[in-house]
């Protein structure tokens, strides 16, 4: 695993783009593995720059993203879907037919899993995006996911219930439920950027760096990838 401790939020965003800039030049029609929350909004804001002011193109790119919520689709404003389109989608030239991910209103669960999982065999990453919980989850596999886990269906622990209440307009809004990727799915992008910063994440890092590969800490698993880069601030590495 590669590290790149930085000094704040803005650092942590550019050297992001860098990357991701790199893997859309190198291949026009690359695919992008997505992340939804705070942690990538600077990224996406510096690609949305960027297109502007380059003409960096997206219109070959597909996109896969995380995760997304039981229950919720483009209608509410808390779905990730929506927040891909608000804070992403609609700034870039990204066709939106490419653009992927999981039907929070699915009438068949388990069938939209399987559908996912075949979408993601068919599209895999060039590059992978993801944030981590305070708890080292990744996407919304919670503590003691198998690494061997694809799209499922997970309930959610009350501290990652916690951590994204801040987004609603009460706690008792937040799902309960979400669909995700498993492990086994991220791990078979080419390349894994993980990106934090804040205290908050300070434990969750030093795990995820100096501790036991362990599905307790799902996040452990990226030590196993190939080429995975770490992107930090000073209070998210605090422990490394």
């Amino acid at each position: 695993m590669k590290i790149i401790k930085v000094k704040n939020y803005d650092e942590m965003s550019e050297e992001a783009l860098k990357i991701i800039l790199d893997v859309v030049r190198s291949k026009p029609d690359a695919v992008l593995g997505l992340a939804t929350g705070s942690t990538p909004l600077g990224l996406y804001a510096k690609m949305a720059q960027d297109h502007k002011e380059n003409g960096t193109s997206y219109a070959k790119c597909r996109t896969v993203n995380l995760d997304e919520y039981v229950g919720l689709d483009i209608s509410s404003d808390q779905s990730y879907v929506y927040f891909m389109r608000e804070n992403l989608f609609k700034n870039i030239d990204i066709k939106l037919e490419n653009t992927h991910i999981e039907n929070g209103k699915a009438d068949d669960k388990e069938a939209e899993c399987a559908r996912y999982n075949a979408l993601l065999n068919e599209l895999k990453q060039d590059v992978q995006v993801l944030g981590i919980g305070s708890n080292g989850h990744i996407a919304f596999n919670e503590p003691g996911t198998p690494f061997d886990s694809v799209t499922h269906i997970v309930d959610l622990a009350e501290s990652t219930i916690k951590d994204n209440s801040r987004l609603f307009n009460s706690i008792d809004e937040v799902p309960r439920q979400a669909f995700t990727m498993g492990l086994s799915n991220i791990m078979n992008a080419k390349k894994i950027i993980i990106l934090a910063n804040g205290e908050g994440k300070a434990y969750a890092i030093g795990e995820l760096v100096n501790g036991e590969i362990r599905e307790e800490v799902p996040a452990t698993i990226l030590r196993n990838h190939p080429d995975c880069i770490l992107i930090c601030d000073e209070l998210a590495g605090k422990y490394i």
